[in-house]
């Protein structure tokens, strides 16, 4: 009768863990009145969790300010994270670094969250131009308002396809955002045949992007590369020449993951 209740209770407080955590990711350092605020709890229970944050050294407080930021603890974990994805940084790497040279353009690797219906940025290299599309790493953006997102789902199984529409929210980030679960799912389709996923002002207006999938030794899209330009630089007359390079890209980097 109680255990329900209990797990309850458990995973709010985790909720709320988590809410003050990334409300610090968001505003670098921040007071307790605005990290409660943006955890949606009260002071009393945000100042009771940062002090445990405090503890055990994931959190810091300017004694000046009072102000409380984050430390580089978090950074630590996320580097062990990263390192056991060893192989597809150093395949991607070197194509992506080849893609960067040839395009100018900003040139992202994303992988798909197990646990959400998002891409992960996880490694990037940064255009030429000032003008550009700005990405962060460890950033997460929705699977159907993405290229590199509609890369990765269009690869996996129909099950599993199935299984993600069933759980995505659609919502309309940008001008052009795919919000009918049919729309989307004949996308993927047109992703799968044509080896690449496209998106145009789908996720930020102004962006267009487009996206291969890397693919492991069983076949099975396990990250994406993508080009992303500023919609007023994209040359159509060039688009034949991105899009052999980018599944040039894809493909090299799968051969070195061992698909064949």
């Amino acid at each position: 009768m109680t255990t329900r209740p209990q797990k309850t209770e458990n995973a709010a407080a985790v909720l709320k863990v988590f809410a003050v955590l990334e409300s610090l990711a968001e505003e670098r350092r921040a007071s307790l009145a605005d990290i409660a605020q943006r955890a949606m709890t009260s002071k009393t229970t945000a100042h009771r969790l940062l002090q445990t944050m405090l503890d055990l050294g994931y959190v810091e407080q300017d004694r000046e300010t009072e102000k409380y930021a984050l430390t580089l603890k978090l950074f630590s974990l996320g580097a062990r994270i990263l390192r056991g994805q060893e192989d597809l940084l150093r395949a991607c790497d070197r194509e992506m670094g080849k893609l960067s040279r040839a395009t100018g353009e900003s040139i992202n690797l994303g992988v798909m969250d197990d646990f959400d219906q998002r891409v992960a940025y996880i490694h990037k290299y940064d255009s030429a131009y000032n003008l550009s599309m700005q990405s962060t790493l460890g950033k997460r953006n929705p699977l159907h308002s993405t290229s590199l997102g509609k890369a990765l789902l269009a690869f996996r199984d129909d099950d599993e396809i199935a299984e993600r529409l069933a759980a995505m929210d659609l919502k309309k980030l940008a001008p052009r955002t795919i919000t009918d679960a049919e729309a989307l799912r004949a996308e993927l389709a047109t992703t799968r045949a044509r080896g690449y996923a496209e998106e145009i002002e789908e996720s930020e207006a102004g962006v267009r992007c487009m996206a291969a999938p890397v693919m492991d030794h069983a076949g099975r899209s396990v990250a994406a590369i993508s080009i992303a330009f500023p919609l007023v630089r994209f040359d159509e007359s060039r688009k034949a020449e991105y899009v052999r390079l980018l599944t040039e890209a894809g493909r090299a980097a799968s051969t070195a993951l061992g698909y064949a």
